[in-house]
């Protein structure tokens, strides 16, 4: 090689940036690392243990010699029977398990398999501001063209439908949404879906429904498959990360007509070589848990929330307290001059992580996002720390 010669990346790693926890976790760290015993309300990563059914049939399996080989890409046929009881019995939508159903390493791995099913480069994807992050990097990822469609306050955080029909949608191939919606609590109803569905198959649009939250303090979980003709148009997502604390084991899914289905596990399965069998025979002891283990969860989840608006209280935040989910999104007070200078605010004088809602996009930049990932004694330790933080002013 010339010693003048210059190595430079795609262009489509200069098209995205290092996702905002992965570079603030390190300075939360390097923090920790000094002394500073900072209090993460950041990420949204359940800090309780699965049912002991799941850890227990893990431990199990992973003792038979012949569970350790490759597994089928499509998964095991007791994991996609369990996933599609799942939906029959909370969503009261019948999936056929052997055609219309996709276990995956997580959904968020979903978002980049169905991207690049779907979406040539040039392609437009409509990706709400706020909204996960993820959806645009990957986007971006597959050089497909990226149109924003706003949610505000003002809106309930809901799709504008006479601003959509102002967008060229003769360019778009594929929208994403996301209810109960991350990061601002507004749940799902499902008047909501019927609209995204009939917009969808007005334009010829797909919509991918990313639904990890349905069951977080929420007693009425949904899913845009309970739409009528939803699957002639829909994909939707779902994980066991939020709703069985199984975000580590990266157990997800995805739920559509077999045609989308098969088109998605072309890509999958030249990415991955599919999941451990304990892991997955473990899952299904997951999706067969009843309503008690999603009440104890949700308790848990009460308790822990009553602490985070005393938080938004103590910042002088406003939030709506209809909100579902693993999170609390407030607006901040109109003094404060942008949110990421009051999480830093927050970080350095508190020593307490809160995540601020730049990261989800334009609109969010007036508000922060607590988790409910910690414990209700380190919540109120954060909620002491931020008191006497405002004391010092």
């Amino acid at each position: 090689m010339k010693s003048d010669s210059k190595i430079v990346p795609a262009d489509r790693v200069s098209e995205i940036q290092e996702y905002y926890f992965s570079r603030k976790l390190r300075e939360v760290a390097k923090m920790n690392a000094e002394g500073a015993d900072v209090i993460s309300l950041g990420i949204g990563g359940p800090d309780l243990p699965p049912h002991s059914e799941v850890i227990e049939t893990l431990s199990k399996e992973a003792q038979k010699p012949g569970n350790h080989s490759y597994q089928p890409y499509v998964g095991i046929p007791e994991l996609r029977k369990a996933m599609a009881d799942w939906y029959a019995r909370w969503y009261g939508v019948a999936l056929d398990p052997a055609t219309e159903v996709q276990p995956l390493i997580g959904s968020k791995e979903g978002i980049l398999h169905v991207s690049l099913a779907f979406l040539n480069p040039g392609d437009g994807v409509l990706v709400p501001n706020p909204g996960y992050p993820t959806y645009t990097s990957v986007s971006r990822l597959a050089q497909a063209t990226i149109y924003n469609y706003d949610l505000t306050e003002k809106n309930g955080w809901l799709p504008d439908f006479d601003a959509l029909e102002r967008i060229p949608l003769d360019k778009i191939k594929l929208m994403w949404i996301n209810y109960p919606h991350m990061p601002t609590g507004t749940p799902a109803t499902l008047e909501l879906f019927e609209k995204i569905i009939a917009f969808g198959k007005k334009h010829n649009i797909v919509i991918a429904h990313d639904n990890p939250y349905s069951f977080i303090l929420n007693d009425r979980p949904l899913s845009l498959l309970q739409v009528e003709g939803a699957k002639d148009i829909a994909i939707e997502m779902n994980s066991m990360s939020k709703s069985h604390n199984m975000a580590g084991w990266r157990v997800g899914m995805l739920a559509s007509n077999p045609t989308f289905i098969n088109w998605i596990l072309k890509v999958k399965s030249n990415i991955d070589s599919g999941q451990f069998k304990p892991l997955m025979l473990a899952a299904v002891k997951g999706y067969e848990v009843g309503r008690e283990w999603y009440d104890s969860i949700n308790a848990t989840y009460s308790a822990r929330r009553k602490v985070a608006e005393k938080i938004m209280e103590a910042l002088n935040c406003t939030y709506d307290p209809a909100q579902k989910g693993l999170f609390l999104w407030g607006r901040i007070p109109d003094n404060e001059q942008s949110s990421e200078s009051l999480a830093d605010k927050v970080l350095y004088n508190a020593h307490v992580f809160i995540t601020p809602g730049f990261i989800f996009g334009s609109n969010g930049d007036r508000y922060v996002r607590i988790s409910l990932c910690a414990t209700e004694q380190n919540m109120q330790r954060a909620l002491d720390r931020i008191n006497e933080m405002n004391k010092n002013k």
